[in-house]
């Protein structure tokens, strides 16, 4: 693969450093951020690769280098075999340039301020989502006085090319109305809909269309961002990631996609489904064209089974119709800032919404933990939705996650321990997901669980 090495510099933020923060990123021992800043840094470079398999992006770039110089007008970054791919005729792409920096930016203020600060608790939940709230502000994605129109775009990185055209047309109909979007920034389900809001937004002559992309250092490199992008914020874990979603957006779109899109639903209807929460509006469609059709009676048989019809009736189901889509997404958007404005709450993060702290603990996929998991119904419907949500998490993990595919490697499959009619409902979705081929980019698929019902 063709190597590059170059400086960069940032433009308009983060343009310089302090002595300590050079020295913690430089840092390359197992505590230093070297390590985590190497790796994102890597991933943003490598955008557009077809690969969802972390390590192998890793190995293929063994030799690659960063390094952060202090120099009288600031700070530079000097780059050594970097993917060729992120360069045009010797100079860096302007958008991976700026996703660069977002990343370098993102690493320190969490480190430092967040992590860092003594008086942030993250073992409690207000403090969690405040620490969310400033991660986001500093990456300046929260903006006041904008009435509410960010549609979160959820959705599959591997997609056939039916599905990823239907997003488009969908993402299409959003920017003709004035909506923007925000996914996980990666291909597939979450590219097509920025892309076709960019048309839209072109159209009605919208100059600053938002296409936010929310990710997490454990998922960038198997999901690098796509060029589409432009605000970019990194969340230190998948929890954060998912909150900051739900409290920057106004709405839900949920296209095909794999176990991490069933992740995100889970988490979405385990929030909506807990009593403070009853009458919060918060629309969520599941869409996608009319040969996606079996994809959702699976999806939706499978929340039934597990969740119940009050899950159900927290979204509907709109098949190959994009303008109806947005057209139901933008006129929900008045019933959301009517709601806001009773409740006194910002438009740009929404305060009210109701998580505990079931939805915002980080989730270790060890092998005891995966095991250790409670799917039974002799429980609230919220709690058990948090830890279908977990079970999820960890399936992501061994499939695309580094750490993740390691351990099944040493250990085996990660053991699934359900009910039966559960355990069975499961299977039933993920040999769905498996035939359909939307557990992996490329190749055949190994399965990184075991179900036990």
């Amino acid at each position: 693969m063709e190597r590059f090495s170059a400086s960069v510099s940032p433009e308009g933020s983060l343009e310089v450093l302090s002595q300590r923060e050079v020295n913690e990123l430089l840092d390359t021992s197992a505590r230093g951020l070297y390590r985590l800043f190497r790796s994102c840094a890597l991933a943003v470079l490598n955008s557009g690769s077809h690969t969802d398999d972390a390590r192998e992006i890793f190995n293929n770039y063994r030799d690659f280098g960063i390094n952060l110089m202090q120099r009288n007008q600031g700070i530079k970054l000097r780059l050594e075999n970097a993917p060729a791919s992120a360069f045009v005729d010797g100079r860096m792409i302007q958008g991976i340039r700026e996703h660069l920096f977002a990343v370098l930016r993102d690493i320190i203020y969490t480190h430092n301020e967040i992590l860092g600060d003594p008086e942030i608790d993250l073992e409690q939940s207000e403090h969690i989502t405040s620490a969310v709230f400033h991660i986001l502000r500093n990456a300046r994605i929260l903006r006041p006085s904008v009435d509410p129109n960010i549609v979160v775009c959820w959705g599959g990185h591997s997609i056939g090319r039916g599905e990823y055209d239907y997003s488009k047309e969908v993402g299409y109909e959003f920017g003709l109305r004035g909506l923007d979007v925000c996914t996980g920034c990666g291909p597939g389900a979450m590219k097509g809909p920025m892309k076709g809001a960019n048309i839209g937004h072109a159209k009605q002559r919208i100059s600053q269309g938002r296409y936010i992309g929310i990710t997490e250092p454990g998922i960038v490199a198997s999901e690098p961002p796509n060029p589409i992008v432009n605000e970019l914020v990194i969340l230190p874990d998948i929890e954060k990631r998912l909150e900051a979603f739900v409290r920057v957006g106004h709405g839900v779109v949920i296209f095909p996609g794999g176990a991490g899109t069933i992740e995100e639903l889970l988490y979405l209807l385990g929030i909506l489904m807990h009593p403070r929460n009853a009458d919060h509006p918060f629309p969520v469609i599941l869409t996608g064209p009319a040969a996606s059709v079996e994809y959702f009676d699976v999806v939706d048989r499978y929340i039934g089974a597990t969740l119940g019809a009050e899950a159900q009736a927290r979204y509907r189901i709109l098949i190959d119709d994009p303008a109806e889509v947005a057209r139901t997404m933008r006129k929900a958007m008045g019933e959301v800032k009517r709601f806001r404005q009773e409740g006194r709450d910002a438009y740009y993060f929404n305060w009210q919404l109701h998580i505990e702290k079931d939805f915002q603990e980080p989730f270790m996929p060890s092998h005891a933990a995966m095991a250790g998991l409670s799917l039974h119904r002799e429980q609230p419907v919220h709690k058990l939705a948090a830890n279908l949500r977990r079970t999820f998490s960890g399936i992501v993990a061994g499939n695309v996650k580094e750490d993740g595919i390691q351990a099944v490697e040493r250990h085996g499959p990660f053991e699934i321990h359900a009910e039966p009619q559960m355990a069975s409902a499961m299977d039933d979705l993920l040999q769905c997901f498996v035939q359909q081929r939307r557990m992996k980019l490329q190749g055949e698929y190994t399965p990184s669980y075991t179900l036990v019902g």
